[in-house]
C-alpha cells in the first residue's frame, strides 16, 4: 500500500513550537491530527481540559502565532488534543507517529518505549531530533519498529522552511523512506534531501558552523554586529536577516543547543573549535536574552527603535548603520554567483571578511561532504531549502571557480580536500551541457542531477530550444502536452507595455497551435503589479490620452484571457500584487502557491485597480447570486467586495487568499514550490481533455446604484470622522463605490454590462491620476517602497 492511501492520520508527541508547528501544518492540509504532551507537572484533578492543557495551549499558540503556523485555521478541527498519560492509546490507529520533544536522548528513548506499547506494526514512526542520532534512540526497540523508524527533521517554522531531512536508521526499510518522502512532498509540500546519520545532519551542521565561524571572526578581526550582518545577508546571497538577526530568530537557546550538540559529539572533527560557544552567549541566556522570543538578543526593539547589544558589557546600545559603500555596488548585481564573486575578490573591509567567512565554510563543507550526505547535489539543496541560501556552498564554489578558489584557500593556509581537485579536473561541482546537468560523484565520475519529482523547469525547456514567442518582459514556452505558458521576466515581474503585448501574442498563438495557457514564473515574486513609474511619467506630462490607452490596453487583454476559447490556469506565487492579482484573476483556474500574497493594492498609491480589478471582485462575490433574486440583498457582498480593495486586503497565504475573497470554489492551492508549474500545467490539460468552453460573461451584476454607493461613502465618512482615513482616501473610497455599485445607470433592477464596470474603472483611474495626492503617494513608494498616508 503506498502513502497516498497509508497517511491519513497522523500523531504529534509534543505540542512545543515544533510540535504545534507541524501539528498545524498537518491539519491545514486535511490530515487528523492527534497532538499530544505531558500532563502539566503537579496535575491532579481527573478534568482532561486541565490536563491536556499543555497540548491544548500549543494549538491556541499556533493559532496566534505570526507569522502564521495554519494555512488554514479552519485546519485546528482537524486536531485532538491529549496527553501521555491518558491518551496514548490514540497512536493505534494512526499511521504514523512524529516525536517532537525535548533533545534528550533518554527522554526519547522513554517515550519510544511507551509508543512501542501502544504501537501498531506498520505505523512509521519518526523522530524530529534537530541533530540527536537515530540509531541511538532505537536502544532496546524491537526489529520491526526499527525497520519503520526513521528521522523526519522539520525546519522552524514548519509552514515556511521548505526543507525536510530524512534519515534512514540502521535498519529502515527502504520502502518506508521512499512512502515518506513521497508523502511530505506532494501532501506537505516539503524539498527533500537524504542525511546520513551524523551529528546535526546536513543544514544544521553546514549552517551552524558557518554562523559560529562567523561569529569568533566578528571578534577576532574586529567588526560590529551591525557590520557582519551588512556583509553577510544578501551581498553573499544569504537571507536578509543576516547571522545576528538570524540567531534572534530562531532563538539563541536554540542556536546554542544545536552548536553544543556538535561541539560535544564531534570529538574528532579538525574544526570542533569553531562550535564552541563563546561565554557571552551563554552570559545572554543567563540574563533572559533569547532573541525574538524574548524580545531581545542581539537586537532589541522598543517602539520603532532599534538597539543593538555590546557584547563586552551586555547592555543595549543604539544600532549603527554600518559604513562599507564597497556593497553599494553589489545591489546592481542580480546574479548571485557574479555578485559573491565581485564581493570576494574586492579588497575593502567587506571583501576581507566576507572572504574570510566563506572560504572556510566552503572549506568545511567539502571536508565533511561524504561524512554527512552521499552527494553535493543534496547538500546544496539543505543549504537552499533550510537557511534560504540563494545558493548551496559547492555552487557557490562553482560560480567562483572550483580550481582558483581552492587555491586561494590553500594559499591562506586552509585544507582543501583532494576530491575538489578531482572535481576541477572533470569541469567542477556541476557541469552543464545544453540542458542536462551533471555533478561530481563521490565514485569519481559525472552524474546526472537527480530530478526533483513532478518538476517542471521553465529555465530547463528554454534550454531545451521550447521557446516560441519572446520580447524583453515575456516569454511564451511550449510546456508540452499541448500547453503553452508565459513566463514573466521584468523586474519583480512588473506589468508593462511588453508584457502586455506578449500576452496577447500568447493569446493569438494558443487559439492556434495550443490547448490551453498557464500564466507562471520562477521568479521570487508572481508580479507586484504595474510599473507606476511610466504613469508618473505621462501623468507629469498630462498625457491623459496615453494613461487612457495603457489602462484600456491592459483591461482589453484580461479580458481576453477570460474568454479565450482555450483553459487559462494562473499559477501566482509570492508577491502577486495589483495588475499580477488581476492577471491571476483573469484565468478559468487559479491554481495559488501555498506562499502566496495576493490583493488589490492600489489605495496605497492613490488608485483603484485600473485592469478588470474592480469587476472581478464583482463577480466572485456575487457567484451564485442568480439575476432575477430580488429578494436578495447584494450591498453586503458588494461591500465585501469594497472592503478588499478599499482597505488594500492583502492575503497573507493561500488559505486567505479565500477568505478574503480572490479564491473560488473552483481555484485550488499547490502546496509544493518545486511542482507548481507542473501541477497548473496539468490542470489545463484537464480542462481541455473536459471539453472546455470559454465562460459566459456574468448576467447578474444587478447593482444598487447610487444609493449603495452612498450607504457605503456614509461609513466611509465615519471612519474619517474618527480619524481612521484621510480626506483622499475618502475621496479613492468614493470612486471605489461609485463603480462597484455600477455608476449612475445602475438601479437595482436590471443587469449592468460587464464592459461598463471596465469603463467606469477606467474613467475613475484617468481622474484620480490628475489628484496631486495621487501623484504624492506613488512618487513616495517609488523612492521609499512603503505607502503615504497623506
Amino acid at each position: 500500500m503506498t502513502t497516498t492511501t497509508r497517511i491519513k492520520k497522523v500523531a504529534v508527541l509534543g505540542a512545543g513550537v515544533m510540535g504545534s508547528g507541524i501539528a498545524a501544518h498537518l491539519a491545514s492540509n486535511g490530515i487528523r491530527t492527534v497532538l499530544l504532551d505531558i500532563v502539566p507537572p503537579g496535575e491532579t484533578s481527573a478534568d482532561p481540559a486541565k490536563r491536556n492543557a499543555f497540548a491544548a495551549g500549543g494549538v491556541t499558540k499556533a493559532l496566534k502565532a505570526r507569522p502564521a503556523a495554519f494555512l488554514r485555521k479552519e485546519g485546528a478541527d482537524l486536531i485532538t488534543v491529549g496527553n501521555f498519560d491518558d491518551d496514548m492509546q490514540l497512536i493505534a490507529d494512526c499511521d504514523w507517529v512524529v516525536e517532537v520533544v525535548i533533545e534528550r536522548m533518554d527522554i526519547k528513548r522513554s517515550l519510544f518505549a511507551r509508543v512501542e506499547e501502544h504501537w501498531t506494526p506498520g505505523t512509521i514512526v519518526s523522530s524530529n531530533t534537530s541533530g540527536l542520532s537515530i540509531e541511538g534512540m532505537l536502544e532496546g526497540r524491537s526489529d520491526d519498529f526499527k525497520r519503520h523508524f526513521l528521522g523526519t527533521h522539520f525546519f522552524n517554522p514548519v509552514r515556511y522552511m521548505h526543507l525536510l531531512e530524512i534519515i534512514e536508521g540502521p535498519t529502515t526499510d527502504a520502502a518506508i523512506v521512499d512512502d515518506m518522502a513521497h508523502f511530505v512532498r506532494r501532501y506537505l509540500g516539503k524539498g527533500v534531501v537524504f542525511a546520513k546519520d551524523t551529528t546535526n545532519f546536513i543544514a544544521n551542521r553546514i549552517g551552524v558552523y558557518g554562523m559560529m565561524s562567523t561569529i569568533h571572526a566578528m571578534r577576532e578581526l574586529g567588526y560590529s554586529i551591525e557590520e557582519v550582518d551588512a556583509i553577510v545577508g544578501k551581498p553573499m546571497g544569504r537571507p536578509k536577516s543576516a547571522a545576528f538577526r538570524t540567531a534572534d530568530i530562531v532563538g539563541l537557546d536554540t542556536f546554542i543547543h544545536v552548536a553544543q550538540n556538535c561541539y560535544d559529539t564531534l570529538t574528532e572533527d579538525p574544526q570542533r573549535d569553531t562550535f564552541k560557544v563563546p561565554d557571552y552567549l551563554h552570559a545572554m541566556i543567563e540574563k533572559g536574552l533569547r532573541g525574538q522570543k524574548t524580545k531581545a538578543g542581539f537586537y532589541k526593539k522598543v517602539g520603532k527603535a532599534v538597539s543593538t547589544i555590546d557584547l563586552d558589557t551586555l547592555e543595549y546600545r543604539d544600532k549603527v548603520k554600518a559604513d562599507l559603500p564597497e556593497l553599494k555596488k553589489l545591489k546592481k548585481i542580480s546574479d548571485v554567483g557574479k555578485r559573491v564573486k565581485a564581493l570576494v575578490e574586492g579588497d575593502g573591509r567587506a571583501a576581507k571578511f566576507a572572504w574570510h567567512v566563506t572560504s572556510r565554510t566552503l572549506a568545511y563543507a567539502a571536508t565533511i561532504a561524504w561524512e554527512i550526505a552521499d552527494d553535493v547535489v543534496n547538500i546544496d539543496r539543505a543549504m537552499r531549502w533550510g537557511f534560504n541560501w540563494e545558493q548551496g556552498p559547492f555552487e557557490t564554489w562553482q560560480a567562483l571557480g572550483v580550481k582558483e578558489t581552492a587555491d586561494r584557500m590553500r594559499a591562506d593556509g586552509l585544507s582543501v580536500p583532494g576530491w575538489v581537485d578531482e572535481a576541477a579536473a572533470k569541469g567542477g561541482f556541476y557541469v552543464e551541457e545544453g540542458a542536462s546537468e551533471s555533478y561530481y560523484a563521490r565514485s569519481g565520475g559525472l552524474a546526472n542531477v537527480p530530478q526533483i519529482p513532478g518538476r517542471l523547469s521553465l529555465q530547463g525547456l528554454k534550454a531545451s530550444g521550447k521557446v516560441v514567442e519572446k520580447n524583453r518582459s515575456a516569454t511564451l514556452i511550449d510546456l508540452g502536452d499541448g500547453i503553452a505558458g508565459v513566463e514573466f521576466h521584468t523586474k519583480m515581474n512588473t506589468v508593462d507595455p511588453d508584457l502586455t503585448t506578449m500576452l496577447n501574442t500568447a493569446c493569438d498563438i494558443v487559439e492556434r497551435d495550443f490547448d490551453g495557457l498557464v500564466l507562471a514564473n520562477e521568479g521570487e515574486h508572481f508580479s507586484a503589479g504595474a510599473n507606476v513609474m511610466m504613469l508618473v511619467m505621462a501623468a507629469n506630462q498630462k498625457k491623459w490620452d496615453q494613461i487612457d490607452a495603457m489602462v484600456k490596453s491592459f483591461q482589453d487583454t484580461i479580458m481576453r484571457l477570460t474568454y479565450l476559447s482555450k483553459p487559462v490556469v494562473a499559477n501566482p506565487h509570492g508577491l502577486t500584487l495589483g495588475g499580477g492579482c488581476e492577471m491571476a484573476m483573469s484565468a478559468d483556474v487559479t491554481l495559488f502557491s501555498q506562499e502566496t500574497y495576493i490583493g488589490l493594492v492600489e489605495v496605497g498609491v492613490g488608485l483603484l485597480p485600473g485592469g478588470c480589478g474592480n469587476l472581478n471582485m464583482l463577480k466572485r462575490v456575487l457567484r451564485g447570486i442568480p439575476k432575477k433574486a430580488p429578494m436578495i440583498d447584494r450591498l453586503p457582498l458588494i461591500q465585501r467586495a469594497f472592503e478588499a480593495i478599499g482597505m488594500a486586503k492583502v492575503a497573507t497565504g493561500a488559505g486567505e487568499a479565500f477568505d478574503v475573497g480572490f479564491g473560488r470554489a473552483s481555484d485550488q492551492i499547490a502546496i509544493n514550490r518545486d511542482t507548481r508549474i507542473n501541477d497548473a500545467k496539468r490542470t489545463a490539460r484537464y480542462l481541455a481533455d473536459q471539453g472546455y468552453t470559454a465562460p459566459i460573461p456574468a448576467g447578474n451584476l444587478v447593482l444598487p446604484g447610487k444609493d449603495g454607493a452612498a450607504a457605503i461613502q456614509l461609513a466611509v465618512y465615519g471612519m474619517q470622522l474618527s480619524g481612521f482615513v484621510s480626506e483622499h482616501d475618502r475621496l479613492i473610497a468614493g470612486k471605489i463605490a461609485h463603480v462597484l455599485t455600477g455608476g449612475d445607470l445602475a438601479d437595482g433592477r436590471k443587469a449592468i454590462a460587464e464592459e461598463t464596470i471596465n469603463e467606469l474603472e477606467r474613467e475613475a483611474f484617468l481622474s484620480l491620476c490628475g489628484e496631486k495626492k495621487t501623484m504624492e503617494r506613488i512618487q513616495y513608494m517609488l523612492m521609499n517602497n512603503k505607502p503615504l498616508r497623506n
